[in-house]
């Protein structure tokens, strides 16, 4: 269990993050298509999972954005905004926002990502949402970064979690032979 704040105020997740060099849980989330996908759908990708409350916040549509323009220039990296958000609101939001490297995924279906990422909020106000976090995962769904944001009206460390991004994806080219 993960104690982090809520306008100062305490409260908690069930579970903690996947450990940094462990293999990622999968998933099953829901996109604006209601299509349903895991992790296996982005095989091959180093993957940024941009887990927000609620893209109808201030903070998760600011970090939503600066994910969105800061990805686009990495070829073999994709972004998951995932949230409890429905599908049709997120993607109002991604369309009204002019955001096209995002893909918004959503607990719609099966609530079991946030309790397996240690990212379900089950306390407080926001209870049965999910906390702010930035997880990235290497092209074999190997952890290597992870921020559970302590206040969840901060923005999470961005150029930790790029830097990851580039780091991965320059390993990813190494261990290819530069292809």
């Amino acid at each position: 269990m993960a104690t982090i704040t809520h306008k100062g105020n305490q409260i908690h997740t069930k579970g903690s993050l996947p450990a940094l060099g462990s293999k990622a849980p999968d998933f099953r989330l829901t996109k604006a298509d209601l299509g349903d996908v895991g992790l296996k759908d982005f095989a091959g990708k180093v993957k940024i999972l941009n887990i927000v409350p609620s893209l109808d916040t201030s903070v998760c549509a600011l970090s939503a954005k600066r994910f969105d323009k800061d990805v686009g220039g990495h070829a073999g990296a994709v972004l998951l905004n995932i949230s409890a958000d429905l599908p049709f609101a997120a993607s109002r939001f991604c369309k009204a926002e002019g955001l096209t490297n995002i893909i918004s995924l959503s607990e719609m279906r099966d609530r079991s990502f946030g309790a397996d990422y240690g990212v379900e909020i089950v306390d407080g106000a926001l209870a049965g949402l999910l906390s702010r976090a930035v997880i990235v995962l290497d092209e074999n769904d190997k952890v290597v970064y992870h921020e559970q944001v302590p206040e969840i009206g901060k923005e999470p460390d961005y150029e930790a979690a790029l830097g990851a991004v580039k780091k991965a994806l320059s390993a990813r080219s190494s261990f290819r032979g530069g292809v």
